[in-house]
């Protein structure tokens, strides 16, 4: 029970340090995670060296083994930002609080069931803040996005009104209908905020590695695109020499998403 409450201790703080980061910066530095993975690691092999048997430490070798294929998973589906996904990897040589795999499993199966709707609900108030805090601009954008796909919200309307009166023949069909109705709206909805509250003009010296051009670039001959790893140093170098201010998107905070699963997890599993 030691070695568990020990490798809590270390994710919360861990994790505290790693969402302040995220919060002031919009980043998370890979030695953070990199140092999460090796405290770890490196805590599972003396407690199994002194305490008899490595089962301990192979579970923190097979959970980080797992969690890299999640981490990749989800970073090259381009859910994940590339300090997001080295975070969720780092998780998992700490996730794996029992000797036992198969209770392992279960910790695991039931961290990411609570970090997906932690996200899902951490996503949805930070929008609705940002929404708010640049009403003018989003109210703008948010009609803007309406008239320019209103053919496909006709669509969409037509098609789920059908469905809704299909619920006379069953009653999952009028609920599929409904949520049918309101996804044109969730979509303008989440491009308006986008592209009303996530797009920054910043000075080229305050660019930093990883960050995301809003539109492709032209300087000279020299076309630098827009890609989801972000700008590289030397993108950088030449924007620098080249501009003075740069459209950038930046995206949400997500690592207290992290920390908010990590802490409920500690309450359901162990004083659940």
């Amino acid at each position: 029970m030691i070695e568990a409450i020990f490798l809590l201790v270390l994710g919360l703080i861990w994790l505290v340090f790693a969402s302040v980061q995220d919060l002031k910066h919009k980043e998370v530095a890979n030695w953070l995670s990199f140092s999460l993975i090796i405290f770890s690691l490196g805590f599972r092999f003396f407690w199994s060296l002194f305490n008899g048997g490595f089962a301990f430490f192979y579970q923190g070798l097979i959970g980080l083994a797992i969690f890299l294929v999640i981490g990749n998973l989800f970073y090259y589906s381009r859910l994940f930002a590339g300090g997001d996904a080295k975070l969720m990897i780092a998780l998992g040589a700490v996730l794996g609080f029992s000797e036992d795999f198969f209770i392992n499993l279960k910790i695991y199966f039931l961290f990411l069931i609570i970090f997906l709707f932690a996200g899902a609900f951490y996503g949805l108030a930070w929008s609705f803040f940002l929404a708010f805090k640049n009403y003018k601009n989003f109210k703008k954008e948010f009609s803007r996005q309406l008239t320019k796909n209103k053919k496909m919200v006709f669509g969409v309307m037509i098609l789920s009104l059908i469905v809704i009166a299909s619920g006379f023949f069953h009653e999952l069909l009028f609920y599929f209908g409904v949520l049918v109705f309101i996804t044109p709206y969730l979509y303008i909805y989440a491009k308006a905020v986008d592209e009303a509250c996530m797009i920054k003009k910043v000075k080229t010296k305050e660019l930093v590695e990883g960050d995301w051009l809003y539109k492709d670039v032209k300087i000279g001959r020299k076309l630098i695109k827009t890609k989801w790893e972000g700008l590289s140093k030397e993108e950088i170098k030449i924007l620098r020499k080249s501009k003075k201010d740069i459209l950038i998107r930046h995206g949400i905070a997500f690592v207290p998403v992290f920390l908010i699963a990590f802490i409920v997890l500690i309450l359901v599993w162990f004083l659940g």
